[in-house]
């Protein structure tokens, strides 16, 4: 266990995000083996190797591509969510402006396995530099016949296209994308089972394909080296194979992209990091701002895994993963966490639209010292209002960072309210106080 460089092995080499480096690299490979293949036994690898979704559910990639009908009728379409809104996390950019042929060598695999016509690549509007690089990519890729019209003498016709979306983080869920993708709102849509998936009715209500940039860039490696050699890694874990990419931030000496084989220690990955900086380990959030936080007890002994990572209390998520040391205060770390998702909800639920708000309030009423006696179970009470109950993930992804920290760090919030300021008392902390008192809301 421990780092493992699949993903990354090459993203250190300007010449790699060149077709001629690509290549040179044993890319493109994988695609030619797979226009060789029957597409049920490409999706049947996809179901060996034990990929799942690397954009934060962790669902089996190979249901959605086989749940693409087998008996074509019209067109079908393959998205890529590289919208990457997880606050900690910034994986998916570093893929996209470093190696952005094993992206699309990945989506036009998965585009012949599923009979995709066309494929749009939606993409953060602030990764600017990272769709500058798709587009020579895909520039240079359609100049080669590895896009267009009879792919590499096969027969295969497919179209790739790249959509920047706005900077809404509501955006990165699939059926608020797909919206958003039409020229329509980003905001959700009814799902199953009140409407087909969007395996049967997608985006121009054709069958569609969804997944993100991490999870489409495995494709490669494991039609290349096949599903069995891919499911080797992570094999210790329950259910968890492969690498993932976790984005390493907050109090660490050595911040950014490290892949692991599933199966790695929490510990471990701290310590490819560097450590940690300005004081001992306090908490962590483990995979991105919506996952609950943990605390040091907790990470230690935590197993980077799917299933594993529950046991622990929390989730691996996107992989947005956030070293906290002992001079946080987590009171205002949870605030600036609300924050944030008050201003990303899109307005179309009651539970999201009004829980969000209340809970910033809440949140802002103790930070400026005003906390009451209840406000914890208020908090509470909001929490279990809004999650499974909001029209899509974003109201979950608000409520469980409250409600994971008052369950671990309740103290904090008891010692705010009773004396109207953080345990913490530092500079670290400091820096993370509202510039103006905020005024309480009743």
């Amino acid at each position: 266990m421990g780092e493992y460089k699949l993903l990354l092995e090459h993203s250190h080499d300007p010449a790699y995000a060149t077709l001629a480096g690509y290549q040179a690299k044993g890319g493109y490979a994988a695609l030619k083996k797979a226009l060789g293949m029957e597409r049920q036994a490409i999706i049947d690898e996809v179901k060996a190797s034990g990929l799942r979704g690397r954009g934060g559910a962790g669902f089996p990639t190979w249901i959605k591509w086989n749940g693409i009908p087998k008996d074509k009728k019209g067109k079908h379409y393959l998205i890529c969510n590289a919208d990457e809104g997880e606050p900690g996390t910034f994986k998916d950019k570093q893929l996209m402006e470093t190696t952005p042929f094993l992206l699309i060598e990945g989506m036009t695999i998965a585009g012949f396995a599923t009979q995709g016509d066309a494929g749009y690549i939606y993409i953060r509007g602030e990764f600017v530099d990272a769709a500058k690089a798709l587009r020579k990519a895909i520039d240079e890729a359609y100049a080669a016949g590895l896009l267009g019209k009879n792919i590499l003498g096969s027969g295969y016709d497919f179209d790739l296209y790249i959509h920047l979306g706005a900077g809404s983080y509501e955006c990165g869920e699939e059926s608020a994308l797909m919206s958003s993708l039409m020229g329509e709102r980003g905001m959700p849509r009814l799902k199953f089972p009140h409407v087909p998936l969007p395996t049967i009715s997608g985006v121009w209500d054709r069958p569609t394909v969804i997944n993100n940039v991490e999870t489409y860039t495995c494709a490669p490696f494991i039609i290349n080296n096949g599903g069995n050699w891919y499911a080797s890694l992570g094999a210790s874990t329950k259910n968890s194979r492969g690498t993932k990419i976790f984005s390493v931030s907050g109090h660490v000496n050595k911040p950014g992209n490290y892949e692991i084989e599933f199966g790695t220690s929490l510990m471990d990955l701290l310590e490819m990091a560097g450590g940690m900086k300005g004081g001992a380990l306090k908490a962590c959030v483990p995979g991105g701002s919506s996952v609950p936080i943990m605390n040091a007890q907790q990470c230690d002994g935590a197993i980077i895994g799917y299933e594993e990572m529950a046991e622990a209390g929390s989730m691996v998520g996107s992989g947005g993963c956030m070293f906290l040391n002992e001079h946080t205060c987590i009171v205002t770390f949870i605030w600036r966490t609300a924050q944030f998702y008050a201003n990303e909800s899109c307005g179309k639920c009651t539970p999201c639209r009004e829980g969000t708000k209340w809970l910033l309030q809440i949140m802002e009423r103790i930070r400026s010292g005003g906390g009451r006696s209840g406000d914890i179970e208020l908090l509470q009470e909001v929490c279990s209002q809004i999650d499974g109950r909001s029209f899509c993930g974003l109201g979950d992804a608000a409520a469980w960072p409250v409600a994971g920290a008052i369950k671990v760090f309740r103290d904090e919030f008891e010692y705010f309210i009773e004396h109207g300021r953080s345990i913490v008392q530092s500079a670290e902390s400091a820096r993370m106080l509202p510039e103006s008192p905020v005024v309480a809301v009743s």
